[in-house]
């Protein structure tokens, strides 16, 4: 098929594997992490890894917006959700993410609260019109992709007078995680040499939202898209970059992506919202302005301040290594409850529930069960 097959060429993808394997210095290992988890599904899909020679590895990170988001914020879902005048619109993914105490949104569901998934912010306005008498919720969640779509819902809703409809805002934002990768003071910390930046992100973002990242730390970074030749094209410009000791933010998306990235989607999301002082982040505790929050113009618009939404800290499941997953701690086959108690049909945590987290990307292609599990979780400190 035109446009994806020329993507999806193995023949290609074996040379510039083998190019890689070339270009990479014998003495030197190399650590890379991939952000996305969209990346980290098209090389579990694709066997990418299985092409790279022994030093050059791959790391996962924390870009599963719905993996990163803690269990407090789901408790209070779940709560508001369970209000007799409330109705909770949500995407699907968000249905099985596990809260305190082994509930999830599809739990409270079926004990009555009425939750409904939504395949976009539209159809939530369009239930808040047809159904006057109830209090509609939006649960919004996802990176600077979906914030756009959340920011002209809201914009709808004010120009038809909804005053029925409101958003539970949790859009969080892809530099901040980032950084935190780079700085945290766990000793545990993994060294990583570059990243393969987002694709879907950098579309709205643009590249330029990296290149102070990749100056202070020194670190290159490669904006790729998710086909498996965009994703070992990128590895081989980053190996590029490390033996010729260049840190640039380079836009192996070009097709997509570009430099500003969409200026009216930034506008329409600078006009909603603002930073919030500090999120916390499952796996990366609190990051200050790191999500959004709506101004103080559209407050009346904010869940969080029309049903006073108090959001109380809560602990993961202590065997779930979830956390450590999203850090690059771990992979995903190294944690003793993958494949045992954990699974897609009964997940223990967040990163075995969204179609981006890697542990379901490692489950649903079975990457997991060609190595040994004595060296799933090496990575290099």
């Amino acid at each position: 098929m035109k446009h994806i097959d020329e993507y999806r060429d193995g023949n290609l993808a074996r040379a510039m594997a083998a190019t890689i394997a070339h270009e990479a210095m014998p003495d030197r290992h190399y650590q890379f992490m991939e952000f996305c988890g969209g990346h980290t599904h098209a090389m579990s899909r694709y066997g990418i890894e299985d092409l790279l020679p022994s030093n050059v590895q791959m790391v996962h990170g924390p870009g599963c917006p719905v993996c990163v988001l803690p269990i407090g914020r789901i408790d209070a879902a779940i709560a508001l959700a369970m209000r007799p005048e409330v109705t909770l619109c949500t995407y699907a993914d968000l249905m099985r993410v596990p809260a305190s105490g082994g509930a999830n949104l599809l739990k409270a569901k079926a004990a009555g609260a009425d939750i409904r998934m939504v395949y976009s912010t539209l159809d939530a306005l369009r239930i808040a019109e047809a159904e006057p008498d109830r209090q509609i919720v939006f649960f919004a969640i996802g990176f600077e992709t979906t914030t756009p779509p959340t920011a002209h819902a809201i914009t709808l809703a004010r120009k038809r007078q909804l005053s029925n409809f409101s958003v539970f805002c949790n859009h969080v934002l892809t530099p901040p995680a980032m950084r935190a990768i780079l700085v945290s003071p766990d000793t545990r910390a993994i060294r990583v040499d570059g990243f393969v930046g987002p694709s879907h992100v950098s579309t709205i973002t643009g590249t330029s939202a990296y290149q102070s990242l990749a100056v202070e730390f020194a670190k290159p970074i490669v904006v790729a898209g998710f086909e498996p030749l965009d994703v070992v094209q990128a590895i081989l410009m980053l190996v590029r970059q490390v033996n010729q000791g260049r840190c640039a933010v380079e836009n192996q998306y070009s097709r997509l992506v570009t430099a500003q990235g969409n200026l009216i989607a930034q506008r329409a999301t600078a006009e909603i919202f603002e930073l919030r002082p500090s999120f916390a982040w499952r796996g990366l505790g609190e990051l200050p302005h790191s999500a959004l929050q709506l101004r103080d113009a559209y407050a009346d618009l904010d869940a969080e301040r029309r049903f006073a939404i108090d959001t109380l800290p809560a602990a993961d499941n202590p065997a779930c290594e979830c956390g450590d997953v999203l850090r690059g701690l771990t992979k995903p086959a190294a944690c003793a409850l993958f494949g045992t108690l954990c699974s897609p049909d009964t997940p223990m945590g967040s990163c075995m529930v969204s179609p981006e987290g890697a542990c379901a990307a490692h489950w649903s292609y079975g990457r997991f069960r060609d190595r040994a599990r004595a060296g799933a979780g090496q990575v290099v400190r």
